[in-house]
């Protein structure tokens, strides 16, 4: 399904004393709509100059005291959508983004099994945990002042999303760093996680921020996983000192899931639906899974750790339209509708680029310098998952973009396609 609203044609009308002109619209369905724009009739110089000054005076007051408009965002039930013109795009423009974005499927097979195990298949450690599922086609949608101005595909199907699921365990940090559950991110780790994790010397050293940024070097075995597993920069290195060396690591990043359901003392899914997922209406049946193994008790209860990631299956599944409004809800500083969700303050802290890896915040990937995309604005930042999965949160034009399934080699180049399409607010 492809919904680009174009601005087209123009009809004159026939109407007694009055100039007046019809726009023709085309919404998708060929279905045209007529609005009349009136055109003020011919006025002497003399006397329209004398109704601008009073009209300047009569104004000024009015305008000073009208409140500002909030930020568009959608209910739970509904999103509005704007027509290209409307959010300033050219719609032929934006079209021709969409159409290459049709094309840019990542040809990964629809049984991700089939693929996780070609991805795996050299790991010490490659036995699958998690559940997983058949994807959809590519699909996506682009959003503008927070209304949908293109949608192609089936962007209602729950689907695996890999790393995107990083970004949201880091915005669950930001919950609990919002509550003062991490008081200082630059702490230890251990001296709040008391499970044996952080018992050893090297281990001892590392802090809530070192996680955050991928740079723990954590050392040791979770949910029969060890570190090593997922050692990318080679499975027999040494390890570096704490907070020395940034490497990609999903044993980590599930080590740092456990310590955050240990703070709430609540699974995690149930944190993030209570704070943020129905606050924003992220309601098609998103669902956060961890492994078969990773379980422990809490307060009498036995409760399921999440993973980071689907690498070896699980992670954080949803549709495209809810991965938008997560986007949206980053685009807008944690602010949805008037109600601050997630603090303004923890978005900054996310967004800055760390020493050792300037492309990388917290579990968000950055633009710095453009080095991930040159096509995109410095300022932008992602949610990026394996297979092409993509949240691009352009703050500077008040844009979101979801992609999913994309050919990686080809986001650079839709990145261009829709900047180029705007009309306004160019950088």
């Amino acid at each position: 399904m492809l919904r680009v609203v174009e601005d087209r044609e123009y009809n004159r009308l026939a109407h007694p004393g009055v100039n007046r002109e019809t726009v023709g619209v085309w919404a998708g369905s060929a279905q045209r709509i007529r609005a009349p724009i009136l055109k003020p009739p011919i006025i002497p110089d003399g006397f329209m100059r004398a109704v601008v000054v009073a009209l300047v005076v009569a104004l000024i007051p009015r305008a000073q005291a009208q409140p500002q408009a909030k930020p568009y965002v959608p209910s739970p039930s509904s999103w509005e959508t704007r027509r290209p013109g409307e959010a300033g795009f050219d719609s032929t423009k934006l079209a021709a983004a969409v159409v290459f974005a049709q094309g840019a499927d990542n040809q990964w097979p629809t049984d991700l099994n089939e693929e996780i195990k070609i991805i795996t298949a050299k790991e010490p450690y490659p036995e699958i945990l998690g559940p997983v599922k058949d994807r959809a086609r590519s699909n996506g949608l682009i959003l503008r002042h927070g209304y949908i101005v293109a949608e192609w595909g089936n962007t209602h199907q729950v689907d695996m999303t890999f790393s995107v699921a990083k970004s949201y365990l880091a915005t669950v940090a930001g919950l609990a760093y919002d509550r003062k559950l991490i008081p200082d991110l630059r702490a230890p780790e251990g001296a709040s996680i008391k499970d044996g994790g952080f018992d050893s010397p090297h281990n001892a050293k590392i802090t809530w921020a070192m996680h955050l940024t991928q740079t723990s070097e954590w050392e040791g075995t979770l949910w029969d996983k060890p570190d090593v597993a997922d050692r990318r920069l080679g499975y027999d290195r040494k390890l570096g000192e704490p907070g020395t060396i940034w490497e990609y690591n999903d044993v980590r990043v599930n080590r740092m899931a456990l310590s955050l359901l240990r703070l709430f003392r609540r699974p995690l899914p149930e944190v993030f639906k209570e704070s943020i997922g129905d606050p924003i209406g992220m309601n098609e049946g998103w669902v956060w899974h961890g492994y078969r193994n990773a379980y422990v008790e809490i307060d009498g209860r036995r409760m399921q750790s999440v993973s980071g990631g689907g690498h070896w299956g699980g992670g954080f599944w949803a549709s495209t339209r809810d991965h938008a409004r997560f986007g949206l809800l980053a685009a807008r500083m944690g602010n949805w509708g008037g109600k601050q969700l997630v603090s303004e303050e923890w978005y900054r802290l996310a967004t800055t680029p760390s020493p050792i890896k300037p492309v990388y915040g917290y579990m968000w990937w950055l633009n710095t310098d453009r080095q991930q995309y040159p096509a995109a604005p410095a300022s932008s930042f992602f949610a990026l998952g394996a297979g092409g999965n993509v949240i691009w949160i352009d703050r500077e034009h008040d844009l979101v973009a979801v992609v999913r399934w994309f050919d990686t080699a080809k986001v650079n180049e839709f990145i261009r396609l829709v900047l180029d399409a705007l009309t306004d607010g160019k950088p």
